[in-house]
């Protein structure tokens, strides 16, 4: 059985573990990141692949599979822009195998996922699948006819940053007005949500908890729970949702959209349940019911195993 090991870089911590050619894991480990400059990243990736690398034995050999936030050019290993890190033109591929002493292959970590859910998740068996992940901004991939696109500049599956709402919508952290990420991320939720408040002089959806603990889940379980704020909060990001899932019907036709992300889980009867719904009354480009929309199988640990995969298998 050949292994890798697969690691999965965010923003607020990085995770490893070892992975088999049929994508299963082994112990996950994971570190905080506690700042985003590139030797001290470096640092944090080598501790999490020297745990994973210690199951495998002492002298093991294998490749390691990075997922990294950004615009990285996969054939020199080069992170060309990583706004979540500060990252420009920083060649991480060379630095992590001088300081690992093992091969690396490096992606977007999006992607990694991606190839993760297709090959292991939901989108088994499928020829044409997009994973859209719902947490701070919106993130994901794009599989068309069994192979998954990275574009001319490696940037295909950036759709977070497609606009749905020019004239009305809220301002994206990339500048542009009313895009995909900036109505129906999970951060996004809380902008509905404040949007709305004069609308519920009386709600205490917001005022009931501290502004530290806002976050999605807590807009989920109050609209679970029939808090009128809260419904309408998430009918108007559920609209938003919507839109962008309708616009990627039309663009690619998929087989199957899966939800990931820390909202990707929410349950289906509040979920995928009214967005298929939503969605097919606004698709009109090609025949309805086509696409099955539902909740990611893996997880936290798509990335994971998706970075490991094409560590021991290339990009699919």
């Amino acid at each position: 059985m050949k292994w890798a090991i697969g690691v999965d870089l965010g923003g607020t911590h990085v995770a490893a573990a070892p992975v088999d050619e049929r994508g299963r894991l082994r112990n996950t480990y994971t570190r905080e990141l506690e700042a985003h400059d590139v030797k001290y990243v470096v640092g944090e990736v080598a501790k999490v692949v020297d745990k994973a690398a210690a199951l495998l034995g002492k002298n093991a050999k294998f490749t390691v599979g990075v997922g990294s936030p950004g615009n990285i050019e996969e054939r020199t290993g080069i992170v060309r822009w990583s706004p979540n890190f500060g990252w420009q033109d920083v060649p991480l591929r060379d630095k992590l195998e001088k300081k690992l002493g093992h091969p690396v292959r490096l992606l977007n970590d999006a992607r990694c996922a991606t190839i993760g859910e297709y090959l292991y998740g939901v989108g088994k068996g499928a020829r044409d699948f997009v994973l859209i992940t719902l947490g701070t901004g919106i993130g994901g991939g794009i599989v068309a006819n069994g192979k998954l696109l990275l574009g001319h500049a490696m940037g295909a599956g950036e759709m977070g940053h497609h606009v749905i709402r020019a004239d009305t919508g809220f301002t994206c952290t990339c500048g542009k007005i009313g895009c995909f990420e900036a109505q129906a991320s999970g951060t996004a939720l809380l902008r509905h949500a404040l949007a709305l408040a004069p609308s519920f002089p009386r709600s205490t959806l917001l005022t009931g908890t501290p502004q530290a603990d806002w976050g999605s889940k807590m807009i989920s379980r109050a609209a679970a729970a029939g808090d009128l704020h809260a419904v309408a909060t998430w009918n108007a990001w559920l609209r938003d949702l919507a839109c962008g899932v309708a616009n990627i019907i039309a663009f690619l036709n998929p087989e199957i959209i899966a939800l990931g992300g820390g909202v990707g889980r929410t349950d289906d009867t509040l979920l995928a349940q009214p967005l298929t719904k939503l969605v097919d009354e606004q698709t009109v480009t090609v025949p309805k019911h086509q696409t099955t929309i539902v909740r990611a199988k893996l997880g936290n640990e798509a990335g994971i195993v998706g970075a490991g995969t094409m560590a021991l298998h290339g990009i699919p």
